[in-house]
């Protein structure tokens, strides 16, 4: 519970502390209390130790939030976006797998000395990568941003990542009065954002919309079934070992978040997320109805289990990954920072919230109607994201935010057409992804 409780404030400071030093340095910054955390969980000799590790650990999580989801937003292109976002969420559950794993053969000392090596490797590899162009061109770095957009598309020539340089200063620019020409200028200050900013529209719409992803993702059931999957499965009388089936289940989370990275390029993001939606609410639907009328009778043993891990295939594939995808892409340039880790923040307290409330839930509600509210909820999601979640995969960031300025309308666009997307591909030689290698 510390270590839960610090996450979601070291997401709230994340974007105001990381802004001034850049994306690329907070992340190297951020990774050097893993690292001492996991030297002092390897030696701790007492309980408090324990408790300053896990402090350490949530406070650096949080704070590493911001910088790390609006990175792969800023460097990455337009199609690739979306898969790129959907695999870092992908990477936790993988991390989360790898840990249960080593947990069951090692002693725990040595996982914390093992683990080690993560962040060390993460500071390393981070010292190759440019700093993000978005941020570059916030600081009036124009110069800097040329020679990042150039490694980032595949090590090009200039020429190449021209247009796609001067639209973003053309996005991130300010007005400056005392130029002559009335030309725009990109400040060379860093830029606190008033708090005029977040009474905007183009911050409360899509901060609305995360937020909604994190509640229909938290309270659809699955947030509660992984952390209670053991006496879950145990209630419900699975014929596997109760261990044995939530290995399965976090192998199946794994699986369906896998299939996000490689169906969102395809699909979209609101296709895959009303098929995640329905096919959670039916999964719960189903268990609901079996823990109410066959559980008692020891019939039909199978189903349960079978529907819960299809719910964790089902919720991966969409829900549960979709408001970490649009963190970094539904925000202006101007909060998106701290926005970003506002967003992680609420993501987190729902969390808490609907493993907190599970219970009560359950003395009041029973277990079959805790399961039917979860797939109600799940249910409804998928009317709220059919109204209001707009198909922001293959556009570029100037597109989506002119959308919740309501300058355009990505729900009736949909995806880039094949003529939209053939017209991109002629000014964007660099972005081109069935073009010959610049490597």
């Amino acid at each position: 519970s510390i270590n839960l409780i610090c996450v979601p404030l070291g997401c709230l400071l994340s974007g105001t502390l990381t802004q001034p030093v850049g994306r690329k340095r907070s992340m190297i910054a951020v990774n050097v209390p893993f690292v001492v955390a996991w030297v002092m969980f390897h030696y701790a000799s007492n309980v408090g130790m324990l408790y300053a590790c896990l402090v350490l650990t949530g406070l650096s999580g949080g704070l590493l939030e911001a910088p790390v989801l609006t990175y792969v937003a800023e460097i990455t292109q337009p199609h690739l976006r979306g898969m790129l976002s959907a695999t870092s969420s992908m990477c936790v559950i993988l991390g989360v797998l790898i840990q249960f794993l080593m947990g069951t053969m090692l002693s725990w000392r040595n996982v914390a000395a093992i683990n080690v090596t993560f962040p060390v490797i993460a500071i390393v590899a981070l010292c190759f990568v440019p700093e993000s162009p978005y941020w570059l061109i916030g600081r009036g770095r124009v110069a800097d941003a040329e020679k990042s957009l150039c490694w980032l598309r595949g090590w090009v020539d200039p020429h190449e990542v021209q247009h796609e340089l001067s639209k973003l200063v053309s996005s991130l620019s300010t007005h400056n009065p005392s130029s002559k020409d009335n030309t725009p200028t990109v400040s060379s200050t860093p830029s606190c954002s008033s708090w005029r900013n977040y009474t905007k529209r183009n911050f409360l719409q899509p901060y609305c919309l995360v937020a909604a992803g994190f509640f229909f993702g938290h309270f659809a059931g699955m947030t509660t079934l992984q952390t209670y999957a053991v006496s879950i499965f145990a209630k419900l009388g699975t014929p596997i070992d109760k261990y044995v089936a939530t290995l399965y289940l976090g192998l199946v989370e794994l699986a369906g978040a896998l299939f996000c990275v490689i169906l969102v390029h395809w699909t979209g993001k609101r296709p895959l997320t009303f098929v995640s939606t329905i096919g959670n609410g039916v999964c719960f639907i189903v268990v609901a109805t079996y823990a109410y009328f066959y559980s008692s009778e020891k019939t039909y043993e199978w189903l349960p289990v079978t529907f819960l891990i299809g719910s964790a295939f089902m919720s991966h594939i969409g829900i549960r990954l979709l408001p970490w995808i649009l963190i970094g892409e539904v925000y202006p340039s101007e909060v998106r920072g701290v926005a970003s880790g506002a967003s992680g923040s609420i993501g987190y307290i729902f969390g808490f919230l609907a493993n907190k409330t599970y219970f009560y839930m359950l003395n009041s509600m029973t277990l079959p109607g805790t399961f039917w509210f979860y797939g109600v909820v799940s249910l409804i999601g998928c009317v709220v994201f059919y109204f209001f979640l707009p198909e922001t995969e293959g556009r570029t960031l100037l597109e989506i935010q002119e959308h919740f300025e309501g300058s355009r309308n990505l729900l009736k666009e949909g995806k880039m057409s094949p003529r939209e997307r053939e017209n991109w591909a002629v000014v964007n030689p660099a972005l081109v992804p069935d073009v010959e290698t610049h490597l």
